[in-house]
């Protein structure tokens, strides 16, 4: 569907893409990191996302797409258990 995805109940959504800037996650000085121990799954980080780069599975789950993140922390500002930590980049591996 290119760059907008169709949701359950006929949604459409936009996805994050290259645009002509190229990848913007390599930019970034804070990276978001979901403790998913104490994530909840409901979804606030992946509704209030402005780039829309957290994917909601189909496990309710999320995951973040670091290629487009540019690391504002609205995710981790709006977790309600303070699931979401910002984490210096270049502190932390995957």
């Amino acid at each position: 569907m290119g760059v907008a995805e169709k949701l359950r109940g006929g949604l459409l959504l936009s996805t994050p893409a290259e645009g002509a800037g190229g990848r913007t996650g390599t930019w970034r000085v804070y990276r978001p990191v979901i403790n998913y121990s104490k994530c909840t799954k409901c979804g606030l980080c992946w509704l209030y996302c402005p780039e829309n780069v957290i994917e909601w599975l189909e496990d309710k789950s999320v995951r973040i797409n670091y290629d487009y993140c540019k690391g504002c922390g609205i995710c981790a500002d709006v977790c309600p258990v303070k699931a979401i930590d910002m984490i210096k980049e270049g502190g932390w591996c995957e």
